[in-house]
């Protein structure tokens, strides 16, 4: 019963900043690599930023500079805070971990 639940989407102007949290269930976030991961029609799927199971963060080159992903593991949470948006980032952001997937949540980033 592993599941993992998205929160802080919406819209933001460009320029913008957003906080996006990964409740995760059923398995404890210490003991598992997670990443981000976001989905715009017509495309596929592609990482926004990883982090290891010892905590060691890496990022897609475009998101370098303007993303942390980061875990608050006493509460199997996870968090990828994005800056400086842009009209382009405007997809679904999905967590993962453990081969399971959140809903995922919709960012929507105006002009």
């Amino acid at each position: 019963q592993v599941q993992l639940v998205e929160s802080g989407g919406g819209m933001v102007q460009s320029g913008g900043s957003l906080r996006l949290s990964c409740a995760v269930s059923g398995i404890h976030l210490k003991y598992y690599a997670a990443a981000w991961y976001r989905q715009a029609p017509g495309k596929e799927r592609e990482l926004v930023a990883h982090i290891s199971m010892i905590g060691t963060p890496t990022y897609a080159d475009s998101w370098k500079g303007r993303s942390t992903i980061s875990r608050d593991i006493a509460n199997d949470t996870l968090y990828l805070e994005m800056s400086s948006l842009r009209p382009d980032d405007t997809a679904v952001y999905y967590c993962n971990s453990m081969n399971f997937w959140g809903q995922g949540i919709q960012v929507t980033v105006s002009s």
